[in-house]
């Protein structure tokens, strides 16, 4: 089966992305796993011009709204985030000597030949934002997804959450763009 893509005719309307650890691996347990992820979202987004608008980082994956701007390409953002992320967490897996995980990334059947290490499934499944209602629903989704797992018991109080942006109005781990812009 095909590995579905951002669709080069919706190349840079806002879509809703799900990035995943291979084998859904608990990778980010600790904070300076998380702030790789929030450096290189922060990173594209002042580099690369990618347009964050709603996001949540879980232990083995992360959901996103996203767009690019006028001249860049989603999809070229999302791979060069993805390969950025990768050896910056291969990195912090070898420093931490989290060996078992390193072997499993290093041995997994998701693992595409020729990679040496591979973190991220290949694919995103994205979804292109074509209704309000459809945004609202993948927002609503987001925020929800730290209290399903049984980590917080408000969207707002996971660390890693957009939840924080829009309801505490607190933009200290990461600033959003605005959908309106």
């Amino acid at each position: 089966m095909p590995t579905p893509r951002i669709n080069s005719e919706y190349e840079n309307l806002t879509h809703f992305i799900t990035i995943t650890v291979i084998e859904w691996i608990d990778i980010f347990t600790k904070s300076e796993y998380f702030d790789t992820i929030v450096k290189s979202l922060a990173y594209c987004r002042e580099n690369k011009g990618l347009l964050l608008y709603e996001y949540v980082i879980m232990t083995n994956h992360l959901h996103l709204i996203v767009g690019a701007e006028k001249g860049y390409k989603l999809s070229q953002i999302i791979s060069d985030f993805k390969k950025h992320t990768t050896g910056e967490i291969c990195k912090l897996l070898k420093t931490d000597n989290r060996r078992y995980i390193l072997n499993l990334l290093n041995h997994s059947f998701s693992k595409k030949d020729g990679y040496e290490m591979q973190i991220w499934l290949r694919e995103n499944y994205p979804e292109v934002m074509l209704s309000e209602n459809f945004l609202q629903e993948k927002i609503t989704y987001i925020y929800n997804n730290p209290i399903k797992r049984g980590l917080v018991a408000k969207p707002e109080d996971w660390l890693y959450c957009s939840a924080r942006n829009r309801i505490l109005n607190d933009n200290t781990v990461i600033k959003l763009d605005r959908l309106n812009e």
